[in-house]
């Protein structure tokens, strides 16, 4: 069974964006979990998954990409 979600994607966004101003500031990023109160561990991982997002752009859930197949033109090659 899957873990519950603790905060909205909108609260992820918005704890990003206070640590990226604190981080400016010259906090270090152990200081700046603190403040989210988040672990340093989540605090990666969420920049790595909403980094480039803003509020209004919610993130699409992640779907594993397909493997793309070589394509092969038909007519062409050794054979045609």
């Amino acid at each position: 069974m899957g873990r519950k979600r603790r905060h909205t994607d909108e609260q992820i966004i918005h704890k990003l964006r206070e640590a990226e101003v604190a981080l400016a500031q010259g906090k270090t990023t152990k200081d700046v979990c603190k403040q989210v109160e988040v672990t340093e561990q989540t605090y990666y991982r969420w920049r790595k998954e909403y980094g480039g997002l803003k509020v209004d752009q919610p993130q699409a859930p992640a779907r594993p990409r397909a493997r793309e197949q070589p394509t092969q033109a038909h007519g062409c090659g050794p054979g045609a």
